[in-house]
């Protein structure tokens, strides 16, 4: 039987040189207030980073470490990625924390920091830092998104190529082993996963259609190209961002020019069931990235102060 699908409890944001942790199932609305912060080392660059589902302990990756603090600041442990970049750019190390609070995930850009080895996938124990599993992937990425299947124990990576392309990865762990699966494409960009996990959303990576994919299998359910929402392909793209306002709506973003050079974007509701544009969704927002649909009806935006804005549809 399949299990229930779990929400998102808590999301965490780097403000004032501080991991941030926000309790999504609280209800709050409006600017949310950190229910827990931790400090990383003063001369750790964080790039990513996560919090334990007991709020005990927060996890960030730097470019040459992944690192576990507790909320006194003190350093737990620390998995170095050796040898040591001397490449400060150009690569973002992901890390994830499994939903048992058990695993981190850990996406190593190892190709681009110039370690002279593939990237990796890792996954280690949440609480020693000790390597449980991990796997070479055939890329040189930037960076990555990782995704937590709501149901299960799967966990989804997109790794960015930049010009390139986009690489989409599913895993999961049996003992110390990693199942590892590779989707059939070098241009899909992974956006977001359905809230009960049956669906995920991914963007073209030459930025000319949205398309809706069945889980696990990554068969099209439906897509979407630039004159469906009324624009011209030749002048207006889709942007990679959007998600899952509500299981059967998807927010899509289109990015243009004006004739003055000024880009501009809007944000459009789609109903996953039927395939049909809506409406545009107006979110309060200045960046086309600064929109995260939470899946419930609600989605944050970022406050000039760094903390996280919970808005809910009407």
């Amino acid at each position: 039987m399949a299990r229930s699908p779990r929400p998102m409890r808590f999301i965490t944001r780097l403000v004032d040189g501080r991991i941030c942790a926000y309790d999504l199932a609280a209800g709050a609305s409006g600017v949310l207030s950190p229910v827990m912060s931790f400090r990383p080392s003063p001369d750790d660059d964080v790039v990513d980073h996560a919090v334990s589902p007991g709020l005990q302990l927060a996890y960030y990756a730097t470019v040459d470490a992944l690192v576990c603090v507790s909320a006194d600041g003190a350093e737990v442990w620390r998995s170095p990625f050796e040898p040591r970049s001397d490449r400060r750019f150009g690569s973002r190390p992901g890390c994830m924390l499994s939903s048992d609070g058990r695993v981190v995930w850990v996406y190593r850009p190892d190709a681009m920091a110039g370690r002279n080895r593939p990237d990796q996938w890792v996954a280690l124990d949440a609480g020693t830092g000790a390597l449980i599993a991990q796997a070479d992937l055939q890329t040189v990425g930037h960076g990555c998104r990782q995704l937590l299947h709501p149901a299960s124990d799967q966990v989804l990576l997109n790794v960015g190529e930049g010009q390139d392309g986009s690489v989409i990865y599913r895993a999961s762990l049996t003992g110390a082993r990693m199942e590892l699966i590779d989707y059939p494409w070098g241009d899909r960009c992974l956006i977001a996963l359905s809230p009960d996990g049956h669906q995920f959303m991914t963007v073209d990576h030459g930025q000319t259609d949205i398309a809706i994919h069945t889980y696990p299998g990554g068969e099209v359910a439906c897509a979407l190209t630039v004159d469906a929402f009324g624009h011209d392909p030749d002048e207006i793209c889709v942007e990679w961002s959007g998600g899952y306002l509500t299981q059967d709506t998807v927010i899509v973003t289109l990015i243009g020019e004006t004739e003055d050079e000024q880009e501009w974007f809007r944000r459009y509701r789609v109903d996953v069931p039927s395939g049909q544009v809506r409406a545009e969704f107006d979110a309060p927002s200045e960046d086309p990235y600064d929109v995260e649909p939470l899946g419930d009806g609600s989605w944050l935006t970022t406050d000039p102060s760094g903390h996280p804005i919970r808005w809910t549809d009407s």
